[in-house]
């Protein structure tokens, strides 16, 4: 593997005391896909010989047969990935964003999003803990089914009841456990944006200012949206370059010690504002937990709705993301246009979504009705769910799920789903 660059710290800016850093969410919970290809021993190594060799054949953006060719997948599963980059994307003015469903493969994909997007195939994500001491974390592909080991003796809605749901990780655990990956991984993520110059050693790589907007991807500042704002714009190192005047790269080094100065600045503040609590009291009962997120960044939260009717309208949401979890025995409309929604844990229930933008996830539910109009919809582990779905594109089924029926009278691609086994 390549060594990862040093940080030169005798030019790195110091980061902004109020300058909190926050990974995007987006790529992390909607962006992953179940397919060995993707997943890298050495993903530096692999992907840094994709980048030579695209950019060898002068593809500056990549479509479904050149990525097809390039990582020896199917057709349909290099479409797979288009789709699911285009879901994810940080720039709404991307043109494989705005492109129609028919012109994704003229229009490809912008090579460097592309390699961050099969870099972070191999991100672990933090799964629900049987007690305290259990671990945390496994493999995102293959996941452990919510059903499998302790849990496979507990329905869903016996799950809430025995309040199970306070071992699930915390929107904050989340933050940390993105950032902590950051953290990682990020010299191995700038060498894949960075260009080689002439010269030896950890300065011979720098990174022009366009490349450092592709970590938008990824990562964003506080009270920044996920789209519309430039990554560059809240960089001391980029700020002083001239308008007029095309952005001087800055070495690699210089970049990677600024930023993990301030991923480490943004990790202690997400601790301290979300101490330990495996040994306090439960954070809820069977009671109905609904939660709004303060920030536009972070998702409105529907949590533990049962045995009930619920219902939200545009004028109650200001989150243009959605988790609903844990619900069971209950009806719940959410009447208002989001970009992305989350269904999780839920049982026994009739959902409804209208006008989701982005994507939708549902995800180990039982006996569930979910009525969604979205453009992209994953379900994976769910058990008797019946869907009724007004997609524009090919629903995805993975993980493994037991007697699902999809709607064959409002889906445009009935009958003719994706279906990712392991």
């Amino acid at each position: 593997m390549t060594d990862p660059i040093g940080p030169s710290t005798s030019t790195i800016p110091n980061p902004s005391p109020t300058t909190l850093l926050h990974p995007r969410r987006e790529p992390f919970e909607h962006g992953l896909l179940p397919m060995q290809k993707l997943i890298f021993t050495d993903p530096l190594q692999a992907l840094t010989s994709l980048k030579q060799k695209l950019v060898s054949s002068s593809i500056q953006r990549v479509d479904s047969a050149a990525l097809a060719d390039a990582l020896q997948i199917s057709l349909d599963h290099a479409r797979l990935v288009l789709d699911t980059l285009a879901s994810v994307l940080h720039s709404e003015s991307d043109p494989l964003v705005t492109s129609r469903f028919d012109d994704v493969d003229s229009v490809g994909a912008d090579l460097l999003d592309l390699i961050l997007f099969l870099y972070i195939q191999s991100y672990k994500r933090l799964l629900p803990r049987s007690h305290k001491d259990a671990a945390a974390v496994a493999d995102v592909w293959p996941s452990t089914s919510a059903f499998d080991g302790y849990l496979s003796a507990l329905s869903p809605l016996q799950l809430v009841r025995c309040n199970t749901r306070r071992f699930m990780p915390s929107q904050a655990d989340e933050e940390a456990h993105q950032l902590s990956y950051l953290q990682k991984h990020l010299a191995n993520i700038l060498s894949l944006l960075s260009e080689p110059v002439e010269g030896e050693g950890e300065e011979s790589l720098v990174i022009s200012m366009e490349g450092f907007e592709h970590l938008g991807f990824l990562i964003q500042f506080e009270d920044k949206g996920s789209d519309g704002d430039f990554l560059s714009q809240a960089a001391p190192i980029f700020a002083n370059s001239d308008p007029d005047m095309p952005a001087v790269p800055v070495p690699a080094s210089q970049v990677l010690g600024w930023l993990l100065q301030n991923i480490a600045s943004s990790l202690e503040h997400v601790t301290e504002k979300n101490p330990a609590k495996e040994n306090g009291p439960p954070s809820g009962s069977d009671q109905d937990v609904v939660k709004a997120s303060p920030s536009v960044r972070s998702p409105c939260f529907i949590e533990g709705v049962s045995k009930s009717s619920y219902v939200k309208q545009a004028s109650d949401l200001k989150n243009s993301s959605l988790k609903v979890i844990n619900c069971h025995d209950s009806v719940i409309y959410i009447l208002a246009p989001l970009r992305y929604a989350t269904i999780y844990g839920c049982s026994d229930a009739t959902i409804v979504l209208g006008a989701v933008g982005k994507a939708v996830r549902v995800e180990h539910c039982e006996r569930v009705h979910v009525i969604i109009a979205a453009k992209r919809v994953c379900i994976a582990n769910c058990r008797e769910c019946v869907f009724f779905l007004g997609v524009n594109h090919r629903p995805l089924i993975v993980g493994d799920n037991h007697k699902l029926q999809v709607s064959k009278k409002q889906s445009p691609f009935a009958g003719y789903v994706i279906t990712l086994e392991f």
